[in-house]
């Protein structure tokens, strides 16, 4: 395609609420408006029907709408929230070489038999109690909760942290693709909106056109120039224009609605674009060749570096598992504070020795004085005798490979995606000077079959397929613009960038009240 995507033959535009379409031609110069002829002045329109829209819309354009969804919409709210988690979990991965702290005390109490390595029974009333840090040492053996406590397997805490990286890369270019695919909906949703109030002038001015030839019709068959049956075909002509008009507002309630909830706003807010005009509005630079869109969108789309970083989180993963059976436990504990006790089997403070456990007066819980205790254990693990071992890895390994494949799967979708968005554009750009020269056509035949009507060179009612020709053609100009319109948004996507980015501006606060 050349560079007429510029519109240097055919620039076109579709006004939205008053004279539908305007044309420029070929040469430089004003836009030549074609003027639609005024219908007679002395017999009233006919009312049209009742119509669906209220009072109290809120206007909005584009770029407003995609500063209010990247601030208000859920979706991409909750895809960032994930991306804060994911940055939470490297932290807590990170946090793994710091050892834990514990403070606490404990009391132990033991009334009763109890036996001697050597199988003797003694039958002892103890006490004892621990204050300091740590928690829970009792009789002879260390603190069984350390003060400051050191346990992780060396392999699984390093390759954990590498894998969170890669994790917190893989969800930040979700967050990114998520973006991407919410502020296309606005785009696209916004132009739904757009297409729907041009089909509304489009509509109305069909209507008109309709009633105009209605009441030439009624003329003629009063008159007895033409028949009562050409006047009731005519009429009902007019009534398919109510109907059309109805739909349009309908169309319009609904688009609204649509753009509503992607904006995150109430469902019956109503909001309508302030765009004056509707017009081919080309985002991605032409010419650029097809196989150099597909090389910006494999460098771009965040969906590829997704895959990229699950690929390198599922080969940490395989390295864990393949160095776990060397890879040492490490167990560190230091404990300090305060221990003390006693039993019925020690002397009391007079120095009197209680024989066969029996009672004795004085304490059996003091002799408080502080106690320092240092663990250290190593050691390595053999899962299951290596079988788990030799189970965890073919499992890691798959699933690097399976990351590979979704890369790959990826990597076609991806080219798929850009080749198709860019035969649409280049399709639609040609429908539009197709479409453009249809109703320039159409537009002339209407033109010329009234004003011979006008002139009382022929019937009024020979003039119905001419309107329905140019109705059509109204339609089709306006689809096919507004088509064009979507399928560079969608191509701008395709290539990695969100749409329309730079157009963003702060949301005026009108619209952030509305929200429900």
């Amino acid at each position: 395609m050349e560079s007429s995507r510029h519109f240097s033959k055919w620039a076109a535009a579709i006004l939205v609420g008053g004279i539908p379409f305007s044309f420029a031609g070929a040469q430089p110069g004003p836009t030549a408006k074609i003027e639609l002829p005024a219908p007679a002045k002395t017999t009233p329109p006919a009312p049209p029907p009742g119509t669906l829209l209220k009072e109290g819309e809120l206007p909005i354009d584009l770029a407003t709408a995609l500063q209010l969804a990247g601030s208000e919409n859920p979706e991409l709210m909750l895809a960032r929230e994930r991306l804060t988690e994911a940055g939470a979990i490297q932290q807590l991965a990170a946090a793994q070489i710091l050892p834990n702290i514990n403070l606490g005390t404990n009391y132990d109490l033991h009334r009763g038999a109890l036996q001697q390595s050597n199988g003797n029974i003694l039958k002892v009333n103890r006490d004892a109690m621990y204050v300091g840090l740590g928690a829970s040492a009792i009789g002879g053996g260390t603190v069984n909760i350390p003060g400051i406590n050191y346990n992780l397997n060396v392999g699984t805490a390093w390759y954990g942290y590498l894998q969170t990286q890669q994790v917190v890369a893989r969800v930040a270019a979700a967050t990114k693709t998520a973006e991407n695919n919410v502020l296309l909906r606005v785009c696209l949703a916004y132009t739904e909106l757009l297409r729907a109030e041009a089909r509304r002038a489009v509509a109305t001015q069909n209507r008109s056109e309709a009633d105009e030839l209605t009441k030439l019709t009624a003329a003629y068959a009063k008159t007895g120039q033409g028949r009562k049956a050409d006047a009731d075909r005519a009429a009902v002509e007019l009534r398919k224009r109510d109907a059309e008009l109805t739909q349009a507002e309908a169309d319009i309630l609904t688009a609204s609605a649509r753009l509503a909830q992607l904006l995150n706003l109430g469902p019956t807010t109503r909001l309508k674009p302030i765009d004056g005009w509707v017009v081919p509005a080309p985002i991605v630079p032409d010419p650029v060749p097809l196989a150099e869109l597909i090389a910006i969108a494999l460098m771009q789309r965040p969906e590829l570096a997704e895959r990229r970083a699950e690929i390198q989180e599922a080969l940490y993963a395989l390295s864990s598992a393949k160095i776990l059976p060397f890879s040492p436990n490490v167990i560190l504990g230091f404990s300090s504070g305060t221990f003390g006790g006693g039993s019925n089997l020690v002397s009391s403070p007079t120095g009197v020795v209680a024989a066969n456990g029996s009672s004795q007066t004085g304490p059996r819980f003091g002799n408080f004085d502080g106690r320092t205790d240092f663990d250290a254990v190593m050691y390595w693990t053999l899962q299951n005798l290596g079988v788990g071992n030799l189970a965890l890895i073919r499992a890691a390994d798959s699933r690097a490979k399976q990351a590979n494949w979704r890369e790959r799967e990826t990597f076609n979708r991806v080219r798929t995606d850009v080749a198709e968005s860019h035969a649409r554009v280049n399709a639609r750009f040609l429908q539009i000077d197709i479409a453009a020269k249809a109703f320039e056509a159409s537009q002339e035949a209407y033109t010329q079959d009234l004003a011979r009507i006008k002139g009382r060179e022929g019937l009024p009612i020979e003039v119905i397929d001419s309107l329905r020709l140019l109705s059509r053609s109204r339609y089709e100009y306006l689809d096919a613009v507004i088509d064009y319109n979507r399928y560079q948004f969608q191509l701008y996507v395709a290539l990695g960038q969100p749409p329309a980015a730079a157009l963003a501006r702060p949301v005026p606060a009108g619209i952030i009240t509305e929200k429900k």
